[in-house]
């Protein structure tokens, strides 16, 4: 019987987690980056059914365009790392985490951070999945 999960990512084994933010969900950007509210045009790596709208999750790197920010930043496409969602998941030690509210953070294509400071909490999961995050994180639950 197969491992549950997503599938390994080098060495890093990425739980299965509920997906709770589809494409064209606006999501508002939770760093210092100048973006305030963020739409999801696509998540990277998603591979799913034909004609289904792709979904990110916690942890995910999702390419982004900026709805409402600084004149500089509104409307440029970005890549983003989905640091909390209001859909309840399970942790693989058998507890559900669930957050008040959805945010994204504006990082590179590396998933270096843009911004210097993150404003609420990160999610376990994805400070584990992109150490540069969890540098920058205030507070990680």
């Amino acid at each position: 019987m197969p491992k549950r999960g997503r599938g390994r990512v080098g060495a890093l084994f990425i739980p299965d987690i509920s997906r709770g933010l589809n494409v064209g969900a606006k999501i508002p950007c939770t760093d210092n980056s100048g973006a305030r509210i963020v739409e999801i045009i696509s998540v990277v790596g998603y591979k799913g059914r034909l004609r289904r709208l792709a979904s990110a999750s916690v942890g995910d790197m999702a390419v982004v365009s900026v709805k409402k920010g600084t004149p500089d930043m509104r409307r440029q496409v970005l890549r983003a790392i989905i640091v909390r969602q209001n859909k309840p998941y399970r942790r693989p030690n058998g507890g559900w985490i669930q957050f008040e509210d959805n945010a994204a953070v504006i990082t590179n294509p590396e998933g270096q951070p843009k911004g210097s400071e993150i404003r609420g909490p990160v999610a376990k999961e994805a400070a584990e999945r992109w150490p540069r995050l969890a540098g920058v994180a205030s507070t990680i639950i």
